[in-house]
């Protein structure tokens, strides 16, 4: 009997011509353990573990990796651990937030995006970024309007250094504004929060790729006994026409293993009743 996968569920970010699973890792917590909202602490894990992470996420079909320069030395990590296996997934990165001495600051301008989108692909030990989206500080409309953060993007979309570029941000008019112009927007959707549901709907009518942030809400879903919040979650999230992938940020095999198999049960039941993906 095989074990569940998502390698027959993949489907396209929007109108990038990426290819993405509907579960991507991650990987906040390879590199960064200060000032995270997680319920408990963890172990940074070391490179035998990351290895072996990437291994089981890439057998269960997950080709899909979520990184940014605020997460510590996650992008330090990857380039060596990714090695040899570059055009195996698809890396999705940030712009706009630095995490320095515990804490963060937020630099929009068109010469740190630059340097920030440069400085990712040496890390990544890679030519080309598959897609940058802005860290937003919560200015969502001011960033968006107000900076040239999105027209730095594009013109290095245009370099060939990045495939696509979107938006993480934290409210609906600034996700709205994103994908007017940008290929993918970021956005929180959880059992406890769907206040940017009206940015997933919008994505699904306009062909654009909608990122699920928070889908378990940090490790803080729940709900009453008897029923798994995991699998309420990805219900929910995965019942929205709009919504592409959802991050998830384990570094427990266990867990991993349990998101796949739940994420593939609830699309495989949505499949097999001829609904969208």
């Amino acid at each position: 009997m095989s074990l569940p996968s998502l390698h027959a569920l993949h489907r396209p970010l929007g109108d990038t011509g990426l290819t993405i699973s509907p579960l991507g890792l991650g990987t906040v917590k390879f590199g960064r353990d200060q000032g995270v909202k997680y319920p408990s602490g963890f172990t940074i894990p070391d490179d035998q573990q990351a290895e072996a992470l990437l291994r089981q996420a890439q057998a269960l079909g997950i080709n899909l990796l979520d990184t940014a320069p605020a997460y510590g030395h996650s992008e330090t990590r990857l380039g060596p651990l990714l090695r040899g296996q570059r055009d195996q997934w698809v890396i999705v990165s940030k712009v706009g937030e630095e995490f320095e001495h515990n804490q963060s600051r937020f630099d929009f301008s068109a010469e740190h995006t630059r340097y920030s989108v440069e400085r990712s692909l040496r890390r990544l030990e890679t030519d080309c970024i598959d897609l940058v989206l802005v860290h937003s500080d919560g200015n969502d409309l001011h960033i968006l309007e107000h900076t040239a953060v999105y027209e730095t993007l594009a013109r290095l979309k245009q370099e060939g250094k990045i495939r696509g570029y979107g938006f993480s941000g934290k409210t609906v008019a600034g996700g709205l504004k994103a994908l007017e112009q940008g290929d993918c927007a970021m956005v929180t959707y959880n059992l406890n929060e769907q206040a940017e549901q009206p940015v997933i709907e919008y994505a699904a009518s306009h062909g654009k790729g909608i990122l699920i942030k928070k889908a378990l809400a940090s490790g803080h879903a729940c709900q009453q006994p008897g029923i798994d919040p995991v699998r309420a979650s990805f219900e929910a999230l995965f019942s929205q026409a709009g919504v592409t992938a959802a991050i998830v940020g384990t570094i427990n095999p266990v867990h991993l293993a349990h998101n796949v198999g739940t994420a593939a049960a609830v699309l495989g039941k949505r499949q097999g009743r001829g609904g969208l993906l």
